[in-house]
Formats: C-alpha cells, sequence, structure tokens
C-alpha cells in the first residue's frame, strides 16, 4: 500500500470516529441548569462544591448559580423561567399544584429548626414556656411552629399559643432579642439555632425530634430542589444528572472537615465555635435515602401540618397531590 493511500485511509477512520463519537458527546451534553439561591444561604454551600468540584462536568450539565437578595425574588425568579430550579418546602410544591401549577421536588435537605432557650429562665420542658416571651420565626403559620404547638399540645396538654406570649419576626432580629435578653426562647430556623448555640444558648428540642415524636420519621425531607414538571419532562437524565452531583457535593461536605474550611467565608462564620455548629446540623439534615416510605412520611406529615394550619397553610389541597414528588429513587 501506498503512503498516499495509507495517508487517505487513516484520513477516513479519523472522520468515521468522529462521526461515531458525535453523538455519543451530544448525548452527554446535558445543557445547564440554572439555579436561583438566596445570596449566603445555605444552598449556595452546596453548589459552591458543585463547581470547585466540577461534579456538574462529570454528570455532562453545566451549573449556573444566580444569587438573589430575598427568597421572595427568588421564587419570582422561577415561576417566570429565569432560573430553573430553587429551594423551597414541599408543602409550596402542594399548594402550588392543588392551583394547578405543575412543579415537583427532589430532597434537599431534612434540617428544619429548633427551639432554643436562654440558659438563665429555667426553661428544661415545653411547659416552662408558660408565660415566657418565646420569638417565633416565620409567622403564625411557620410549620415548625405548628409542629411544636402539636407535641405540646399531645403531650402536656398546653396550649402554647396562648400559655406563651409569641412573638413573630424575621429570624436575625430574634437572635439579637435572644441574646439581648428580650425573649427568653426562640423557634428559628436551623443556621439561626446553629449560631445561637455556638453563642452559648441551649438547644431545648429540635423541630426533627418533635415530628419524630408525632410519629414522622426525623430524616422525612422538609426542603427540596422545585423545578417545572414541562422542564423535567424536556430532559429527564438532565433532573438525575443535578441530583447526583447534589448527593455527591454533600458527600464531600459529610466527610471533610476541610471542605468546611473553604466554605467558611460562605457561611459567614464569626468563629471556629459557629462554624463547627453549622457544620454539625448542615450535617444531620442530609438525606441519606429516598423512596416510597419518604414519601408515605411526607404525605403523614402533611396530613398533620392540614389540620393544625388549615387552608391558610395548604391552601386546597386536602391530601398531598400526586406529582408533588419527582420519581426519582435513592
Amino acid at each position: 500500500m501506498t503512503g498516499s493511500i495509507r495517508s487517505r485511509w487513516r484520513a477516513m477512520l479519523v472522520l468515521l470516529a468522529c462521526l461515531v463519537a458525535a453523538p455519543l458527546a451530544a448525548a452527554g451534553d446535558l445543557g445547564t441548569v440554572r439555579a436561583g439561591v438566596l445570596k449566603f444561604g445555605t444552598v449556595s454551600w452546596e453548589l459552591d462544591v458543585i463547581k470547585r468540584h466540577g461534579l456538574d462536568t462529570k454528570e455532562g450539565f453545566t451549573l449556573q448559580v444566580q444569587e438573589f437578595a430575598a427568597n421572595d425574588a427568588a421564587s419570582i425568579a422561577f415561576m417566570g423561567d429565569n432560573v430553573d430550579v430553587v429551594v423551597e418546602d414541599w408543602l409550596w410544591v402542594a399548594r402550588q399544584r392543588a392551583e394547578g401549577v405543575a412543579v415537583s421536588f427532589i430532597p434537599y435537605s431534612s434540617a428544619v429548626g429548633a427551639l432554643v432557650v436562654r440558659p438563665d429562665r429555667g426553661i428544661a420542658r415545653l411547659t416552662d414556656l408558660t408565660g415566657k416571651k418565646l420569638g417565633v420565626a416565620g409567622g403564625a403559620l411557620d410549620k415548625s411552629w405548628l409542629i411544636l404547638q402539636a407535641l405540646a399540645r399531645r403531650d402536656a396538654g398546653l396550649e402554647l399559643a396562648s400559655a406563651a406570649s409569641p412573638a413573630f419576626g424575621a429570624p436575625p432580629l430574634l437572635s439579637e432579642k435572644l441574646l439581648s435578653g428580650e425573649l427568653d426562647a426562640v423557634v428559628t430556623y436551623w443556621p439561626f439555632a446553629a449560631r445561637l448555640e455556638a453563642k452559648g444558648m441551649t438547644r431545648l428540642i429540635g423541630i426533627a425530634d418533635a415530628q419524630e415524636a408525632l410519629g414522622v420519621p426525623r430524616t422525612t425531607p422538609q426542603l427540596g430542589y422545585i423545578f417545572k414538571e414541562s422542564w423535567a419532562k424536556a430532559a429527564p437524565e438532565r433532573v438525575a444528572a443535578f441530583a447526583r452531583a447534589s448527593r455527591a457535593a454533600k458527600a464531600i461536605m459529610k466527610e471533610s472537615d476541610a471542605e468546611w474550611e473553604k466554605l467558611r467565608p460562605l457561611t459567614r462564620a464569626e468563629d471556629d465555635a459557629t462554624l463547627v455548629a453549622l457544620r454539625q446540623r448542615y450535617r444531620e439534615g442530609i438525606v441519606a435515602s429516598w423512596g416510597e416510605a419518604e414519601r408515605q412520611a411526607a404525605a403523614k406529615l402533611f396530613a398533620v401540618l392540614a389540620e393544625l394550619g388549615g387552608e391558610k397553610l395548604v391552601g386546597k389541597a386536602k391530601t398531598l397531590p400526586d406529582g408533588t414528588f419527582w420519581p426519582l429513587v435513592w
């Protein structure tokens, strides 16, 4: 075979290899996932790990992160198709589906919050909150507040909303008032509870513990990545790839303390004690498994919350609507 013929054959083989590889490369390119997050929110920690470790690239998609100053802004961007995924609780998803808006959920975290008390106010059990000034983050229909009321009613016959003096407000303000002594206790979200623990306040009961006492496993996811069903159906493998990248990031955050040093600026931890508290509580919220058992547990919790909060909390949904949870299992 002459040199010129060999050269032509090599060129043909290279061309053939390119033609075969092109569809495979396209099949591995799942496009972009646009995630909307609250600036300095806990979700940004996980997304930072995904980007720094190239977990999105490994799964065949590109993660784009858009930061917002407030949760409402992220929700508006999501509903306007300016981002593909945001983090919300599945109660919000259930309300949307009951209104005919097809959105779905995959788990992000089972972390909720806690009842944190001043150690100098003699509060050792729920009944000790009688007559106390109690701050509540998120308003009268906050699910943590409802769960705590349900537990107090069941175990002690205590109507916590009337026995204590609840004051509703934003978590940072409530934290300040607890530290200054203006409040005796607060029911607040887990990052704020962790920061208060680091400053010497006492965690009396985690909402996950209260939830479990009411018969719903503490590991039941509360928050998740939500997305429009139409977006997910257009590329189901993209949703699965994003979920795998999320779990891979959590595995790193669970096992590596060094990773948290890299995350320190994002956490805005003022000191080592705060970083350790945030790390511990974040790890407690990692969802280890997700399947039919967990979905049934969520449906049970929905029934409890629907009874407590009524239509103001769950909207028109009487039971957890079909499609609330995207069909992924791990």
